[in-house]
């Protein structure tokens, strides 16, 4: 499933409404929901819109990209990033010798992790 799928699927189901009452206040089937929060389809731009007006959120929210985190140091910046990379990046602190041995070589941490998962 993937991020837009999960989330839209949750607002849904926060929402108390079936996969059919949500087709049918946006204009798609009961088919289409389902699978657009199975991740085998993805909706148009048109029913995007109507999906993030019908739950109240932005559309950037259901596309995963809804927290910024701006930089404490002399640069200001921001960049966007999911609530669910911001747990992910807590949990990794929780771990200081995994969480610096990352920081120092974020590269090679990465590609051993995509081997290990492979």
């Amino acid at each position: 499933m993937t991020l837009f799928g999960s989330r839209l699927k949750q607002l849904r189901k926060d929402a108390h409404l079936t996969q059919t009452q949500v087709g049918e206040k946006v204009g798609v089937t009961k088919v289409s929901i389902c699978c657009y929060e199975n991740g085998t389809r993805l909706p148009s731009l048109d029913t995007l819109v109507d999906l993030a007006n019908l739950f109240k959120v932005d559309v950037d929210y259901l596309l995963g990209n809804d927290t910024y985190v701006v930089a404490d140091n002399d640069y200001e910046y921001s960049i966007s990033m999911s609530k669910e990379e911001l747990v992910f990046i807590k949990e990794i602190r929780k771990y200081n010798k995994l969480h610096k041995d990352i920081v120092a070589d974020p590269k090679r941490i990465a590609e051993l992790i995509y081997k290990k998962l492979k």
